[in-house]
C-alpha cells in the first residue's frame, strides 16, 4: 500500500489549462475515504470546462500564484494561502490572472477521479461570456 507520494516522480496528466498529478486516488487502494491531486496552471490559463463533483466535496489549498475562482455564480480573489470549500454539486473553476504558476492541491472527500466531474460547457467567468 502507497503511504507516501512524491510529487516530482509522478507524471502529469495534460488537461485543459492545466496539469494534474493524482498523488492518493481511488484505484491505488490507500483510502476509501479521501483522494488528493496537485494542479499547476500556467498564467492566463483557466480550468476548463467549469465542472462539479456531484457526490464529493472538495478543499482546494493556493500554494503559490493568485487567480480567482468562480463558484456558483460567484467570483472570489486567489492568493498563496487561500483555501477554498466545493460543496457538492457547486459548479466551479480556476483561473490563473497573475504572472507566475498557480499550484494548488485539491483533496476530495469521499474520493475522486475524472469520472466523478459534471462538465458545463456554458458556464464561464463574468467578463468572458459571449
Amino acid at each position: 500500500m502507497k503511504i507516501v507520494a512524491y510529487e516530482d516522480e509522478i507524471e502529469a496528466r495534460k488537461l485543459p489549462g492545466r496539469d494534474m498529478k493524482w498523488l492518493f486516488s481511488p484505484d491505488m487502494g490507500v483510502s476509501d475515504r479521501f483522494s488528493m491531486n496537485v494542479v499547476v496552471l500556467k498564467p492566463g490559463s483557466t480550468v476548463k470546462p467549469a465542472h462539479s463533483h456531484p457526490g464529493p466535496e472538495e478543499i482546494i489549498y493556493i500554494v503559490s500564484g493568485s487567480g480567482r475562482v468562480l463558484i456558483d455564480d460567484e467570483v472570489y480573489a486567489l492568493r498563496a494561502g487561500t483555501a477554498v470549500l466545493f460543496k457538492a454539486g457547486s459548479i466551479h473553476m480556476v483561473s490563473n490572472n497573475g504572472e507566475e504558476e498557480m499550484k494548488i492541491v485539491c483533496f476530495f472527500t469521499p474520493p475522486a477521479t475524472l469520472d466523478d466531474y459534471a462538465y458545463f460547457e456554458d458556464v464561464d467567468f463574468p467578463d468572458m461570456k459571449g
